[in-house]
């Protein structure tokens, strides 16, 4: 099931863990790529690194050595997401 901007709730449950306070520390990287393929374009470069882009914003990312995303990537996240069609209405809440 999808909602109006096209994300369905597997992807709505991690833009949420993106934008809850305190930052959740069990945000999985493969998660994150699909929310931003179903949001944006994800280009996975060369070099192994990740080109992630929303709106008119870019940003490359490298790939976290364990299966979850790191503190310093979700303020990216979010900062990525803030003022776009997808950040919730209100922090850690999906509409």
């Amino acid at each position: 099931m999808t909602n109006a901007s096209g994300l369905n709730n597997h992807h709505t449950d991690t833009l949420t863990a993106i934008f809850q306070h305190p930052a959740s520390h069990n945000i999985r990287w493969v998660d994150v790529v699909h929310l931003v393929e179903a949001a944006g374009e994800v280009d996975e470069r060369h070099d192994g690194r990740f080109k992630f882009t929303i709106g008119q914003q870019s940003e490359v990312f490298n790939r976290p050595k364990d299966k979850d995303i790191g503190i310093q990537q979700i303020e990216d996240l979010r900062r990525m997401f803030r003022g776009t069609e997808f950040e919730p209405k209100k922090p850690g809440k999906e509409d």
